[in-house]
C-alpha cells in the first residue's frame, strides 16, 4: 500500500494531470460503489488479499477471483481495488442508435507504471456481446479482446482500459496457487538447517527429480510441510503451470528456473514413437511414410511386425527390429500428410456416426481386404463382393488418407428421410408449439393440437397427426420448454450440466480444511424443557462440513432461527476441536452470512467467503446430502420425530409428535456429536471409498500438516467471535460508563481520567446482556450493567423480544417513546409471566448447556455418560412427577435427593416397562 508521498511522487513520475490525480484519490479513499451478489448462477464472495490487506469482492469464482490471483501475485502491481467507480461508455449499439451506458468496471489497478480499469469476462460471454453490441466489445488484430468505448474514457485521464478473458486462464496453476496459499501467507517460514541442506543437496543433485521421488528420499530428514514451503517461497523451483501438484509423481523439482529452462528437453520424450537422429515417425494406424522414394502406408502394427501398403497392389511387412533399424538409419521418414484420418473432417464425421455394430462389420471387411492385398485366397464371400471392399477401401484411402472409413457401412442412410408434410404444415406445427403450448398457460397438448387442428382446416392445409404432433414436442430442448412453462424454479431439475472442457480447480477441493460450507436446518424431531417438561419446539442445527473428505467439522444445536450467533458458535466449535481455519467457506445468501461479525471473523483469520446462487441446490449439495442422511440415520429414529406432520392431515392427537416429545436439547446434542464425529466419521463414505476419517487422515498426510495455519482455542479467539455494536466503539462517559445496545455498562478501569471520553472498542455476549466487553489498555475488561441481577443470564434475543413488546405497549400513547436500560429492566420484573418472554427465557436455558460444550467448559462425553445412566423415559417421568401435587413443597430439596428418592419409589415401574 502506498503512503500519501509514496502516491505523489508514483503520480509526478507518471506526469498524471490534475483530474486523473483526484479520480484515483478519490478510488483509493473510497469504499466499492456496489456489493455484488450471486445471481444467474454465479458464486461471489470475498478474498482477503494479502497485498491490499483487506477482502477484495469478486462477482464470479471463475473469473474474477483467479483475476484477483494474478492481481495479488503480480509484483508490478502495487494496489488494486474492487468495484470502483461508474464510468460512462458511448458508442452505437447494433441497430446504429447512440447509446450512454453507465458501467462499473471489475477493478482499478494500479501498477509500477501505468494504471487503469480491468473488466473480466467470459470468453462465450464475450462472443455474444460481440454479436449484440460489435461496437462495445470487439477481438483486436492480436486476437485480444478489447472495449473501445473504455478505452476512449480512460484516454482522458491518460489511464488505460483493459478486458480480461477467461480463455487466458491457467487453471492447473490457480490449483498450484490455491495449494500453496498457506505457505505463501505464513508470516514467517522457518525450518530447521539440516532439513534444508537435505532437500537442496537432492535437488541440486537430481535436477528434474520427481516431487514423489524427494518426498522418499527426504523421508524422516524433512516433512512434506517444509517441501511445500521452500517451493512457496521460490527457493526450489517448479513449473506450476505444467502438473497439479497433487499429482506428485508427475511434478518435476529443480534448484532453479535457469536450470528447469536449460533441462526441458531432456524430459519432453516422443511417446508412441520411433526416433532416429532428428527423424521421428509415430508407429500407427494411417501413418505416412517415404520409404525409398515410395510413399508407404502403416496398415496394421502387430506385436511383432508393421504391415506397409504402397501404390497399385503392393504390400510388404516388416519386422519390428527391421523397422527400427530403417528409421534409425533415417532411410525410413514420416510424411506430414494433412488429409491424413487424424485431420479429414469426414472421417471424424463418419467414424462419430458409427455405431457398434458398423464398426465390427467395418473391422471384418478390413480383415477380408487385407488378406486379399497379401495375395491370400479369399473362398469365405462372393469375388464380385471382395472387389467391391477392396473398391471402397483404395477410394477412401486417395480421398481421405484413410482406407478403413470407406469399409465403414451406410445403410442407416437409405430411403427417403425427408419430411412428407408441406413446408406450411411444418410451419403452423412449429408456431403453435411454441406460441401455445411452451407459454405459461401450461395448456395441455391435446388442447394445443385441437387450436392446430381448427387452423389448419381453416386454410386447407394438411393436418399433422397427433403422433407427429406430439414426436414434435418430445424434441423440444426439456430445459427451455419447461423455462417457458413453469419458470425457472421449476426447470432447474433439467438445466444441463455444465461439462468444462478445461481442467479448473476441483470443486471439492484437493485437500482437507480447503473448502468448507456452512448450513443451517431445522431438524425433525420436538424437544421439551429439561426442567418444566414443556414443548420447546424444533432445534435449528448449524454444521461445517468439509466438501473433501465429507467430514463433520463442526455442530451446534439451538432454538434459535439462523443468525450471526450460530456462525460464530460454530466456526468457534470448529477452532476448539481441529484448531484450523478453512482457507474458503461456502454458504448460501443468508443475511447471518453478510453480517460484519461473521465477514470480519473471516477477514481476521484470511479466510475466502464464497456465496452460493440463490435457488440453486446443487451448489450445496454436500450440506443438503448430509442434513439428509443425519436426518434419516439418527433424528428420524428417535421418539417425537415429525416425519408424520409431512401429511398434515393425517396427524391426530394420539400421535402428535408434540405429545410424543421427551429429548432436551442438551441430551440431543449429546448424541447428535456421538453420530457426527464417531459413528459417522468411522462408516464408509459410498463417494469417496473409505471413511471421512480415513480420507481426512489420508488427505493430511499427503498434502502437509500446514503448521502456519493452527489457531490456538484461547481467550482472545472467543472475544472475536464476540459481536459488537455497528460503530464497533462506544465513547467512555463518566459514572456511566460504555453504552451498548441501549444498555450502559461499567468496570472500574473507567475510573482513570485518562480513559474518560475516549473511545474504546466493545463487545458483548448474544447470551448474556447482563455482561460486555471493553478493550481499555491494550486489554479486555469485563464491565456489568447497573441492572445486572435483572439482565444477567438474558440473551440478546430476549432482550429484542422485549424491547418489542415495550413498544407495541406503549405506541398507543407516545409516537415519541425511547427504549431505556431503566425502562426495559421494570418491564423486564413485571412481565415475568408472559408467555413469549418465558418460552424463550426456557429456550435460552437449554442452550447454555451447548455453549458450554463450544466454549470448552463442559465436554460432550461427560453429557453423553451422564445420558446413559439417566435415560430420556426416566428423566420425562421424574420432571412430571416433580411437577406433581405430591411434591409440592419439595421445590426447596436438593434435585438429586428428590431423583433418588423418585427412583427408588418408581423402581418397579421403570423395571416393568411402564
Amino acid at each position: 500500500m502506498l503512503t500519501n508521498e509514496e502516491f505523489n511522487a508514483w503520480c509526478e513520475r507518471l506526469n498524471l494531470s490534475d483530474p486523473a490525480r483526484v479520480l484515483v484519490s478519490r478510488i483509493r479513499s473510497s469504499p466499492p460503489v456496489r456489493r455484488v451478489a450471486s445471481a444467474s448462477g454465479n458464486v461471489s464472495g470475498q478474498y482477503p488479499s494479502k497485498k491490499m490487506r483487506a477482502t477484495v469482492q469478486f462477482e464470479s469464482h471463475r473469473n474474477e477471483l483467479p483475476a484477483i490471483y494474478d492481481l495479488d501475485d503480480d509484483h508490478e502491481v502495487i494496489e488494486f481495488y474492487d468495484q470502483p467507480c461508474q464510468i460512462k461508455l458511448k458508442y452505437q449499439n447494433g441497430n446504429g442508435r447512440n447509446v450512454n451506458v453507465f458501467h462499473t468496471p471489475d477493478y482499478f489497478v494500479i501498477r509500477t507504471n501505468n494504471a487503469g480499469w480491468e473488466e473480466c469476462k467470459e470468453e462465450g460471454k464475450l462472443d455474444e456481446l460481440a454479436r449484440s453490441n460489435p461496437n462495445r466489445y470487439l477481438r483486436g488484430e492480436d486476437g485480444e479482446w478489447r472495449c473501445p468505448p473504455g478505452e476512449r474514457y480512460a484516454e482522458q485521464f491518460n489511464l488505460y482500459y483493459q478486458v480480461r478473458s477467461s480463455k487466458d486462464i491457467n487453471w492447473t496453476r490457480i490449483r498450484n496457487r490455491q495449494f500453496l496459499q498457506d505457505y505463501s501467507r505464513a508470516e514467517s517460514f522457518s525450518m530447521g538447517v539440516e532439513a534444508r541442506q537435505t532437500i537442496m543437496r537432492i535437488v541440486s543433485a537430481e535436477p528434474g527429480i520427481t516431487l514423489d521421488n524427494l518426498f522418499h528420499k527426504t523421508a524422516g530428514a524433512a516433512s512434506r510441510d517444509e517441501i511445500y514451503g521452500l517451493i512457496a517461497n521460490n527457493e526450489v523451483f517448479i513449473d506450476l503451470s505444467a502438473v497439479p501438484l497433487v499429482e506428485p509423481n508427475q511434478v518435476r523439482v529443480f534448484p532453479d528456473i535457469e536450470t528447469a529452462t536449460g533441462l526441458a528437453y531432456v524430459l519432453q520424450e516422443p511417446r508412441h514413437a520411433l526416433t532416429g537422429g532428428i527423424n521421428s515417425v509415430e508407429v500407427t494406424f494411417g501413418t505416412k511414410l517415404n520409404w525409398d522414394a515410395k510413399v508407404w502406408t502403416i496398415v496394421n502394427v502387430g506385436e511383432t511386425k508393421v504391415f506397409l501398403t504402397g501404390a497399385g497392389d503392393a504390400f510388404f511387412e516388416l519386422t519390428l527390429d527391421a523397422f527400427r533399424g530403417l528409421v534409425q538409419d533415417g532411410r525410413i521418414k514420416a510424411i506430414s500428410n494433412e488429409s491424413s484420418s487424424r485431420e479429414h473432417p469426414e472421417v471424424r464425421e463418419r467414424f462419430k456416426a458409427a455405431n457398434k455394430e458398423d464398426r465390427a462389420e467395418a473391422n471384418r471387411r478390413c480383415d477380408l481386404v487385407r488378406a486379399s492385398m497379401r495375395g491370400e485366397r479369399i473362398d469365405s464371400i462372393p469375388k464380385r463382393t471382395l472387389s467391391h471392399y477392396v473398391s471402397l477401401y483404395r477410394e477412401a484411402e486417395a480421398k481421405y488418407g484413410c482406407g478403413y472409413v470407406g469399409l465403414l457401412p451406410r445403410t442407416r442412410e437409405r430411403g427417403n428421410r425427408n419430411r412428407k408434410l408441406p413446408e406450411e404444415s411444418l410451419v403452423l406445427l412449429r408456431t403453435f408449439i411454441e406460441a401455445d403450448y411452451e407459454s405459461l398457460k401450461q395448456k395441455t397438448k391435446y388442447a394445443t393440437y385441437v387450436a392446430l387442428l381448427r387452423v389448419c382446416e381453416e386454410r386447407g392445409v394438411i393436418v399433422p397427426s397427433y403422433k407427429t404432433f406430439s414426436l414434435e414436442i418430445r424434441k423440444r430442448p426439456v430445459y427451455e420448454q419447461t423455462v417457458k412453462r413453469k419458470g425457472r424454479r421449476a426447470a432447474y431439475k433439467h438445466e444441463p450440466y455444465y461439462f468444462e472442457l478445461e481442467e479448473k480447480t476441483p470443486r471439492h477441493g484437493d485437500r482437507p480444511f480447503e473448502i468448507c460450507h456452512i448450513d443451517h436446518t431445522e431438524l425433525d424431531v420436538e424437544l421439551v424443557c429439561s426442567s418444566t417438561g414443556h414443548n420447546l419446539g424444533r432445534p435449528w442445527a448449524t454444521i461445517m462440513t468439509d466438501a473433501f473428505c465429507r467430514r463433520f467439522l463442526a455442530v451446534y444445536l439451538t432454538f434459535d432461527p439462523p443468525s450471526y450467533r450460530s456462525c460464530m458458535m460454530v466456526l468457534r466449535e470448529c477452532v476448539r476441536r481441529h484448531s484450523r481455519f478453512p482457507e474458503t467457506i461456502v454458504v448460501d445468501g443468508g443475511i447471518e452470512f453478510s453480517s460484519i461479525y461473521f465477514e470480519s471473523l473471516l477477514a481476521r483469520y484470511e479466510c475466502t467467503k464464497k456465496t452460493r446462487p440463490p435457488a440453486k441446490a446443487r451448489f450445496g449439495s454436500v450440506c443438503e446430502r448430509l442434513f439428509g442422511t443425519t436426518n434419516t440415520q439418527f433424528i428420524h429414529v428417535l421418539q417425537g420425530n415429525t416425519q408424520i406432520t409431512r401429511n398434515v392431515r393425517q396427524v391426530t392427537k394420539s400421535v402428535n409428535p408434540k405429545r410424543h416429545a421427551i429429548w432436551t436439547l442438551g441430551d440431543l446434542y449429546a448424541r447428535l456429536c456421538e453420530y457426527a464425529y464417531e459413528l459417522y466419521d468411522t462408516a464408509l463414505h459410498p463417494a469417496l471409498g473409505q471413511s471421512p476419517r480415513e480420507a481426512f487422515i489420508d488427505g493430511i498426510a499427503r498434502t502437509g500438516t500446514r503448521p502456519y495455519r493452527l489457531i490456538q482455542f484461547s481467550e482472545d479467539l472467543k472475544m472475536l467471535t464476540l459481536p459488537s455494536t455497528p460503530k464497533g466503539t462506544a465513547k467512555v462517559i463518566g459514572n456511566q460508563g460504555v453504552k451498548v445496545n441501549h444498555i450502559y455498562y461499567w468496570c472500574e478501569a473507567f475510573r482513570n481520567p485518562l480513559i474518560e471520553n475516549t473511545q474504546v472498542e466493545v463487545r458483548y455476549d448474544p447470551f448474556d446482556a447482563g455482561t460486555a466487553y471493553a478493550f481499555v489498555k491494550n486489554r479486555w475488561e469485563e464491565c456489568v450493567s447497573a441492572h445486572h441481577l435483572v439482565f444477567r443470564g438474558r440473551s440478546e434475543r430476549e432482550m429484542k423480544l422485549a424491547r418489542e413488546e415495550l413498544l407495541k405497549g406503549r405506541k398507543r400513547h407516545s409516537q415519541q417513546f425511547t427504549v431505556t436500560a431503566r425502562r426495559l429492566a421494570d418491564f423486564l420484573a413485571s412481565v415475568e409471566s408472559d408467555e413469549k418472554l418465558l418460552a424463550q427465557r426456557l429456550r435460552d436455558r437449554e442452550s447454555k448447556e451447548i455453549v458450554q460444550c463450544v466454549n470448552g467448559t463442559l465436554s460432550h462425553e461427560r453429557s453423553a455418560e451422564e445420558l446413559v445412566r439417566v435415560s430420556p423415559l426416566e428423566r420425562s417421568s421424574f420432571e412430571y412427577a416433580l411437577r406433581d401435587e405430591r411434591l409440592d413443597g419439595l421445590s426447596d430439596l436438593d434435585g438429586t435427593e428428590i431423583y433418588e428418592d423418585f427412583i427408588e419409589n418408581h423402581e418397579g415401574a421403570f423395571s416393568n416397562g411402564d
